[in-house]
């Protein structure tokens, strides 16, 4: 397939799902209304709502104008592969089909993708491609799930700062892309409106707080008061639900509490000053900044730990979880880096 005919087929896919999603309230026997049970059943995490999120947002993705940006910004893109290599993509499993992104980059530049799942999130990017495969059969020779990678021309790999490690051990003779840890924050300036604030509640909560770009670090003014923040996040009640995400609340408002740690509260988030950017589920740090300038300047210097920032200077509060097609991880573009190999 020439990369005009691949950018079609991927565009008529992204709406074959979203016809599926629309269509779960009626039909709970499709199979992508299976692997959402399944996904569940697996990682209690990936509750229904946020995996259609995820899905919602992966038929954006999809839409004709967004391949076609993602086309116009790759020039070196050629309209046929002969000699196609073979990515290993190795997924992270902390959000619903986050390793989406990069088998789509793959499956653009022509390349074949060797993919090992995370087992947290082995579900839903599997269902999805079934979808295509049967649409399309000559994706399949694009696409292979793996248990082990072997045989790879190139490797992208996910996953925390102890991983990276071991992926740059066991990667390090390939061209490879190694993902780290990276965490994102908002800038308030104390004027924020009702609307904004809850808009930041997404930020926050969107997937229980397990993504990168999910706000877990927020810089307010000195003098700040996080009343209006706990009365405008207050329609996320409903996180106290989740016994996982309580048993995480419980447990560390129960550690603070016994190390005489001070922290704020409103029984389903806890605030705590701190300059660390990466916090456990249920725990939001906040810093004080006097200086516009001298914050600018810190956040410039911490730009290899941040991942994205909304708020002041930064994307529209609530969008943190909405990253456009060109939004590549850690900044790297994997397009780019695909066209080199």
């Amino acid at each position: 397939m020439i990369v005009q005919q691949r950018i079609s087929a991927l565009s008529n896919w992204g709406s074959a799902i979203q016809v599926l999603i629309d269509d779960l309230p009626d039909n709970h026997e499709s199979p992508l209304s299976e692997a959402l049970v399944q996904a569940r059943n697996k990682n209690a995490w990936f509750v229904n709502s946020n995996s259609i999120n995820a899905l919602n947002e992966i038929c954006n993705i999809l839409k004709i104008n967004n391949l076609n940006k993602l086309f116009e910004a790759n020039f070196g893109l050629k309209s046929e592969v002969v000699n196609p290599k073979a990515i290993g993509i190795v997924m992270a499993g902390n959000i619903p089909a986050v390793g989406f992104h990069d088998l789509l980059c793959v499956l653009v530049s022509g390349h074949k993708a060797k993919v090992r799942l995370s087992s947290d999130d082995s579900i839903l990017i599997p269902a999805l491609t079934s979808i295509l495969f049967e649409m399309y059969p000559e994706f399949q020779n694009m696409v292979e799930y793996v248990t082990q990678l072997s045989g790879m021309d190139a490797v992208i790999a996910t996953g925390s700062n102890n991983t990276a490690r071991y992926f740059d051990y066991y990667f390090g003779k390939y061209p490879s892309l190694i993902r780290k840890n990276r965490n994102s924050v908002a800038v308030l300036n104390g004027k924020e409106s009702d609307e904004e604030l809850k808009n930041l509640g997404n930020d926050i909560f969107d997937y229980f707080g397990l993504g990168c770009r999910n706000v877990s670090k927020v810089y307010v003014p000195e003098g700040y008061s996080f009343i209006p923040f706990f009365e405008a996040i207050e329609s996320y009640s409903n996180l106290m639900a989740h016994n996982k995400y309580m048993n995480n609340y419980d447990y560390h408002r129960a550690l603070f509490l016994l190390d005489g740690i001070p922290f704020l509260t409103n029984n389903f988030l806890i605030v705590r000053e701190n300059e660390a950017y990466p916090t456990p589920v249920s725990v939001l740090h906040y810093e004080y900044y006097s200086s516009v300038e001298d914050l600018e300047k810190k956040l410039d210097g911490d730009k290899e730990l941040i991942q994205c920032r909304v708020g002041a200077n930064g994307l529209p509060f609530g969008s943190a979880q909405q990253p456009d097609i060109l939004d590549y991880a850690d900044g790297v573009d994997t397009m780019q880096w695909l066209l080199t190999l």
